[in-house]
C-alpha cells in the first residue's frame, strides 16, 4: 500500500524528491536536507557509540575480574539497552540541550547526534561482548602459549576471530539509530520548513537547527493536505531501502570475515 501510494511522486519527482530541500509546498517538498541531517547523525553515532561500545566489550570480557561490581555493570548495560528511547531523550535534554548548551549550541545536531550515541552504545557493548565471549578458550589459549602477551592474544586473535559478530551488531545497531525519531524531537529536531545560512561555518550549521528523514516523516504524516500523505509514503520507501542496504552491508561483512576464519 505505502509503495503503490509513493509511486506517483518517484514517477513526477525523480531524484528531485532526494534532493529538494523542506517546503510547506508539497509539490516542491524534498527530503534533501532531511538525509544530510541523518548522515550527520549517523556520523556521530559511529564516532562515538562504536570505539566506546567496542572498548567498554573489551574490558569486560577481557580485563574486568569477576566479582560483583563487574557483574552489576553488565546487568545495568543490559537493562539500559531495553530503556525506551524517549527517555534518553529526556536525559538529552536535561545533559546537552541545558547542561553544555554553549559546547552543543542547545538544541542543534550536537545534541542529537549524542543522544542518539547513547540511545545505542548498550546495544552495541552487549553485541560486541557476546561475539567476544563467543571465541573459544583454545584461542587465547595457544597465543598465550607462544609467549604472546594479554594485549597481544587480544589484539591479534580474539577480536579478528569476533569481528564478525563485532561488525554485524555495530552495522544493525547504526540502522536502529537511523529511525529513531522520539529523542530526536525532544532534543529539538525540526518538523517544519528551516533554512541553513549558506555563509555559516561548519561549528555554525553543527549547532544550528536540524532535521532527520524519520522526524520529516512524522511531520507529514500529520499535515491535512492529501499530497503530503503521498510525501509521507515516499520518505518511507526511501528509509525502508537505506535500512535494508544497512543490513545487507552487515549481512556481507559478516560473510567475508567468518570465510576469512
Amino acid at each position: 500500500d505505502i509503495l503503490i501510494r509513493a509511486l506517483p511522486v518517484f514517477q513526477e519527482r525523480g531524484t528531485d524528491f532526494l534532493t529538494a530541500p523542506i517546503s510547506p509546498n508539497p509539490l516542491t517538498a524534498g527530503i534533501g536536507q532531511a538525509l544530510v541531517g541523518s548522515v550527520i547523525l549517523m556520523i556521530f553515532v559511529a564516532i562515538l557509540a562504536i570505539p566506546i561500545g567496542i572498548a567498554s566489550a573489551v574490558y569486560l570480557e577481557e580485563y574486568a575480574p569477576d566479582n560483583q561490581a563487574t557483574r552489576l555493570i553488565n546487568t545495568t548495560v543490559r537493562n539500559l539497552a531495553g530503556v525506551p528511547a524517549v527517555v534518553y531523550g529526556l536525559l538529552g535534554i536535561a545533559v546537552f540541550v541545558v547542561l553544555l548548551a554553549d559546547i552543543t549550541g542547545g538544541p542543534s545536531i550536537i545534541s542529537g547526534g549524542f543522544t542518539l550515541a547513547i540511545v545505542v552504545l548498550p546495544i552495541v557493548v552487549i553485541a560486541s561482548a557476546e561475539a567476544l565471549r563467543a571465541v573459544p578458550s583454545a584461542i587465547r589459549e595457544a597465543g598465550f602459549g607462544v609467549g604472546a602477551t594479554k594485549w597481544e592474544v587480544i589484539r591479534s586473535h580474539v577480536i579478528p576471530y569476533a569481528l564478525p559478530g563485532i561488525l554485524t551488531g555495530t552495522i544493525l545497531t547504526i540502522g536502529r539509530a537511523f529511525g529513531e525519531t522520539a529523542p530526536l524531537l525532544l532534543v529539538g529536531a525540526v518538523t517544519g520548513f528551516f533554512s541553513v545560512s549558506s555563509s555559516a561555518t561548519l561549528v555554525e550549521r553543527l549547532q544550528g537547527p536540524y532535521t532527520s528523514l524519520p522526524t520529516i516523516i512524522f511531520s507529514w504524516s500529520r499535515q491535512p493536505r492529501t499530497e503530503f500523505r503521498e510525501l509521507t509514503a515516499a520518505a518511507i520507501i526511501v528509509l525502508l531501502v537505506l535500512v535494508l542496504i544497512i543490513n545487507a552491508i552487515a549481512i556481507i561483512l559478516r560473510n567475508r570475515y567468518a570465510r576469512k576464519w
